[in-house]
């Protein structure tokens, strides 16, 4: 009779156990599923501890890794892919993991595993994962001669991040102590929440932190406080970006949006815009101004970079049409200050991220990607880009110990020449620190790469790896140089074609009902001639900035280009060349007052054989 009792009650205790593991994991998937990670994390760990279940070791994997935990992220991946029924996408966190922990060996082994898994995958995804590892055991053996330090004057037990220069000082984005937040809080892109319930003011359920802020640091003293903005929200602000003159700055927040912006119950991810404030003469700042661009229930965009002359945003953007998670935007100013359309800068962008970018003054980007050949996570790049915003040179990859396993982002550089990243290597004060170099290279110094200038091929050429990085003597990378003849000058007579101009609607690049039987006739002309070469010349008025009418007379020709080749024409016998308000018709310049038709005379594209 005892032993009938003693098993009746294991039954009821298991019972019990199982009960409750259920009830903890049913817990903790709320949770995730309202994006609270740091929740979550501690419930799928009683549930694991109940029961060990893949479930729970993959939810664990996932939330470490969405808080940059990589060291955790590695440890549950690892189990969660020894179990029967494991999804191929956890070999592919775990190699992710693996990387990050500098454990480039196991990555390559584990990326090779989810490429075999996963047929869908790219031969050419699988060359990059493959190619970053290799390369990241090459580039650590032989570092470029870089000093890199940890800025601690700036720098706290919390996230400090995006240094930029403002009038002698410094400033920065941190979730450091105010008066108003007590906890440390990591980057995060977005704000993710119930609808029935707003997010805690003083509370990030993603990371279970507080909310970012800018911080200044003034030249006078080593002293760091809040920056005067008077933002109107209580959630995320930061990063930010000046004018030269420090007068008008562009800064991202996250802010509640109203009524009606989602599903009651169900989550709804807020996420962030940028907006902009101008200083008065007394010093004051003004109320924060939408940037034209922003939507904040259906895409972010973030990461502004404004230039010196106020004329040009850059930013980062998972908007609809772009060519992989975030990428890289440019708007140009108009005559009458309006922005212009979001411009992508498909020649730089990838299927992965592209991440704060920043211009100088000779025209080279710097902007962080993880979809690159890199370390690991986010890594440094360089490209020289030509005036109508196309990469003009190799896309280099700044190396290590510039870049390191983890995420290396947000790039700046001073007029002394000093240069400022965030990362969140190892070895750091805090999650996200600030790093100063004193001097880059030589060889690191922005130069413009001689290229093909028919075909836009840098004559240098990257190795099998794909990226050269920079600063490391090309003696010791295999790098192969091709010698190509130069394009001759346009000073040589080129034949005109007897055919109309076609012309466009203002600010537009769209081909237009009226051109399409012009350009069928040159489609007929071209079939007629084989061999010929044909350059398409397109311009505008001088409505607007010189940057940006170079830009969108190249995306006229660009327009042409396309449609020419959808009719059967052969893209490389087309040459698309935009001269934007550099050959006008007539006198409408900068500053002259025209009217509408004397405009549309110069919204041109010409054509002439140029073989």
């Amino acid at each position: 009779m005892k032993k009938i009792h003693y098993a009746l009650s294991l039954c009821l205790l298991f019972s019990s156990l199982n009960s409750m593991a259920q009830y903890v994991m049913k817990e903790a998937d709320k949770q995730y599923e309202v994006f609270k990670y740091a929740e979550a994390i501690s419930l799928y760990e009683q549930a694991y501890n109940k029961k060990a279940t893949l479930h729970a070791a993959e939810r664990l994997g996932d939330c470490y890794r969405l808080n940059n935990n990589y060291a955790e992220a590695e440890h549950w991946y690892a189990i969660a892919t020894a179990m029967p029924g494991s999804k191929a996408e956890n070999l592919l966190f775990y190699a992710k993991a693996l990387q990050n922990n500098s454990k480039y060996a196991e990555a390559k082994t584990q990326y090779q595993k989810f490429a075999a898994a996963d047929k869908t995958i790219a031969k050419e995804q699988k060359d990059v994962w493959i190619a970053s590892c290799d390369s990241a055991i090459t580039w650590m053996k032989s570092p470029v001669p870089l000093k890199i330090d940890n800025y601690k004057l700036l720098n706290s037990a919390k996230s400090d991040w995006s240094a930029v220069p403002y009038q002698g000082g410094m400033v920065f984005t941190s979730d450091r102590f105010t008066d108003k937040t007590h906890q440390p809080k990591k980057r995060s892109a977005f704000l993710h929440f119930d609808t029935r319930n707003t997010p805690d003011p003083l509370l990030n359920g993603w990371t279970g932190n507080d909310y970012l802020h800018l911080f200044i640091k003034p030249a006078s003293d080593d002293s760091v406080q809040l920056f005067p903005l008077k933002t109107g929200t209580d959630y995320h602000v930061g990063s930010a970006s000046f004018t030269k003159d420090g007068k008008e700055v562009y800064f991202t927040l996250t802010r509640i949006p109203g009524k009606g912006s989602g599903t009651k119950g169900k989550a709804l991810t807020v996420n962030i815009e940028i907006y902009s404030s101008r200083q008065d003469a007394s010093g004051n700042w003004s109320a924060p101004l939408p940037f034209t661009h922003n939507n904040v229930t259906a895409y972010s965009v973030g990461d502004p970079f404004i230039t010196e002359d106020g004329m040009a945003l850059y930013f980062s953007s998972n908007m609809p049409g772009g060519v992989g998670g975030t990428d890289l935007y440019v708007c140009y100013r108009t005559a009458v200050g309006e922005w212009g359309p979001p411009l992508n800068l498909r020649t730089i962008n990838t299927p992965g991220n592209e991440r704060s970018p920043a211009m100088t003054k000779n025209n080279i980007l710097y902007f962080a990607s993880d979809g690159r050949i890199g370390m690991g996570g986010l890594d440094i790049f360089r490209v020289a880009l030509d005036n109508t915003g196309k990469s003009n040179g190799t896309i280099r990859n700044m190396g290590y110990p510039f870049n390191s396993p983890q995420d290396d982002f947000a790039f700046g550089l001073t007029e002394a020449g000093i240069a400022y990243l965030s990362s969140n290597r190892e070895g750091g004060v805090g999650s996200d620190d600030i790093y100063a170099i004193a001097a880059l290279p030589d060889a690191i110094v922005p130069e413009v790469e001689k290229h093909d200038t028919i075909n836009q091929i840098p004559i240098a050429k990257a190795d099998s790896a794909g990226t050269v990085p920079a600063g490391i003597d090309p003696k010791d990378n295999p790098v192969a140089v091709v010698t190509m003849p130069e394009k001759p000058k346009d000073s040589i007579a080129s034949p005109a074609i007897d055919l109309p101009n076609i012309y466009f609607d203002f600010n537009k690049a769209d081909i237009r009902a009226d051109a399409q039987p012009v350009l069928d006739r040159m489609v007929k002309l071209l079939a007629d001639s084989p061999g010929s070469i044909l350059e398409v010349g397109s311009h505008t008025d001088s409505r607007g900035s010189d940057q940006f009418n170079l830009l969108l007379s190249q995306r006229r020709a660009v327009s042409v280009t396309n449609y020419l080749v959808t009719k059967g024409v052969e893209k490389a016998r087309v040459k698309a060349k935009g001269y934007g308000e550099t050959r006008l018709l007539n006198n409408c310049a900068n500053g002259v007052q025209c009217s509408e038709e004397e405009h549309k005379v110069n919204r041109r594209t010409e054509f002439k054989i140029v073989k």
